[in-house]
């Protein structure tokens, strides 16, 4: 989870979608590092492109905004 991505590189869209994530779900490299939490939120590009795992949803919009991404919520 903690691998650095180059979100500028990204792709040519400034759309990004961000979903919640069940821990559940995830490799188990990746649960080890979650912790207690349940649920993490994920940031896809519009190709289906998983670009980072946060801890809340309010993260995974500001770390979109900041690399001057345009966040919505998927269900």
């Amino acid at each position: 989870m903690n691998t650095p991505f180059d979100f500028k590189d990204a792709d040519q869209s400034n759309l990004v979608y961000v979903r919640p994530v069940a821990v559940a779900d995830l490799p188990d490299d990746v649960r080890d590092e979650v912790g207690d939490t349940e649920t993490i939120y994920a940031v896809h590009r519009a190709d289906g492109e998983r670009l980072a795992l946060v801890k809340d949803r309010n993260l995974a919009f500001t770390l979109a905004r900041q690399n001057d991404f345009a966040p919505v919520t998927v269900h």
